[in-house]
């Protein structure tokens, strides 16, 4: 709550008092050795990270033979950042797809059954 200067009243803020943002936990050990080690335990995180790294340093020792240390390191970090987020998104987009395929195969399971049966039923004489 604010004060109001004119006449001396409390007037109410956008914000209640009460709410704040939420605050968002993050897994930690607490240790950063240990949660670098636990990264590459995510999905595509390891394919992703090495194809940056590679085509990173592959850019940036061109670049440092033929333009300087400083232009080559940065293209060396342009590269790698651009291809790791590069390889990860597709990744990720492959394990999306290849989820609602999966779920899309597991919701149609039963209606297969019921069909084997139904037709089991009909050539069996309807009891």
């Amino acid at each position: 709550m604010s004060s109001d200067s004119r006449d001396g009243t409390q007037v109410a803020s956008s914000q209640p008092s009460g709410s704040r943002r939420p605050v968002y936990r993050v897994e930690s050990t607490g240790n950063f050795w240990q949660d670098a080690r636990e990264a590459f335990k995510m999905p595509c995180a390891r394919n992703s990270l090495m194809s940056g790294i590679a085509s990173g340093v592959g850019v940036g020792v061109i670049r440092i033979m033929s333009a300087g240390f400083l232009v080559g390191s940065h293209w060396a970090v342009g590269t790698f950042m651009v291809v790791s987020l590069g390889t990860w998104t597709v990744c990720q987009r492959n394990i999306e797809a290849e989820r609602r395929k999966l779920q899309k195969v597991v919701e149609e399971m039963p209606k297969r059954f019921i069909k084997q049966k139904d037709k089991a039923i009909d050539e069996s004489g309807g009891s």
